[in-house]
């Protein structure tokens, strides 16, 4: 939803006028599934468009959340920004405004508690071609079960990089894989055995892939996984209200960005397995997730080991 009548966009596949990879504000490929959204986060007279969420359940309160999220900026942009602004609120925003949702109207609204935080970076996110991870950990306040995204500056105050001169378009970024995690409920305890029986299996809960399923270093699916897997296939086709949800992890030796891309095309590899034996799309969604989320300490062979797995969480399409 969107909390004001700034008109943000989603992009998908199977769109001609509001298609992926080609639109109207450039080029950008759905690295991870078929779409994504897009919004102005800077452009001429304090125009701006903003996300908002619903949050599956309230935050608690202390509790260190992890929110994480890819942009990438449209080519016909003509200036790029380095802060991303993040709403928690208990209620959801709603202003009839087109220009810049600032702390002034959050205030006017006393009846919706709200946290406001800064993403910020030393340099700007430029990039047109590739996606870029942006990412802070959160302590909740408590009870917030909405989070909107956006610039909530104006103009004069946004940090800004211009690109040419005589600019008009703005900042305008395609947006993908928001997530938000509780990072303190994952331990090895949490995850159930994929050899539990269908009965044992419980929704909403992360179950973790027993079986090697990749060399190392790789994403393809190696031969042995393939008759594992389908064992989980053969669950999500007996029963069509069933969703799967994929993550996946790696250890903490590399770079950020290349295991989030190993870790996010591991995922991808699983879901394109289940949907060539004949899941629908619809019914399957992946995450990866780096080494942002370890069981265990890298320190160790046997903690690295634990780190590098793939999950999977079932949930019922109402």
């Amino acid at each position: 939803s969107t909390p004001t009548i700034g008109s943000t966009d989603y992009f998908h596949g199977c769109s001609k006028a509001m298609g992926t990879p080609k639109n109207f504000n450039g080029t950008q490929i759905a690295d991870f599934g078929e779409g994504y959204a897009g919004f102005y986060l800077y452009a001429p007279n304090d125009y701006r468009e903003y996300m908002q969420a619903t949050l599956l359940t309230p935050l608690k309160k202390g509790v260190t959340y992890e929110l994480s999220f890819f942009v990438s900026l449209a080519e016909r942009s003509d200036f790029a920004i380095n802060e991303f602004g993040v709403v928690f609120s208990e209620k959801p925003l709603n202003f009839e405004i087109r220009k810049e949702l600032s702390k002034m109207h959050l205030y006017k609204d006393t009846d919706n508690s709200f946290t406001y935080l800064e993403i910020g970076y030393s340099h700007f996110a430029n990039d047109r071609k590739d996606w870029m991870l942006v990412s802070t950990p959160y302590v909740a306040k408590g009870n917030e079960q909405f989070m909107t995204l956006g610039n909530f500056k104006n103009n004069a105050r946004t940090r800004k990089f211009l690109f040419k001169k005589g600019a008009k378009q703005g900042a305008y970024y395609y947006v993908d894989m928001v997530s938000l995690t509780n990072t303190e409920e994952y331990s090895q305890e949490d995850l159930v055995d994929i050899s539990l029986k269908k009965e044992d299996l419980t929704l909403n809960t992360p179950h973790l892939f027993q079986h090697v399923l990749f060399d190392f270093d790789e994403y393809e699916l190696i031969e042995g996984a393939k008759a594992y897997l389908k064992e989980t296939y053969d669950l999500l086709a007996s029963d069509p209200s069933l969703h799967i949800v994929i993550h996946g992890h790696t250890d903490g030796v590399g770079t950020v960005p290349y295991n989030m891309k190993l870790s996010n095309d591991r995922c991808e590899s699983v879901a394109n397995y289940f949907i060539d034996l004949g899941l629908s799309k619809e019914r399957i969604s992946w995450k990866g997730h780096g080494g942002s989320l370890p069981v265990a300490l890298n320190s160790t062979p046997e903690g690295r080991s634990q780190n590098r797995r793939v999950e999977f969480i079932l949930t019922k399409i109402e």
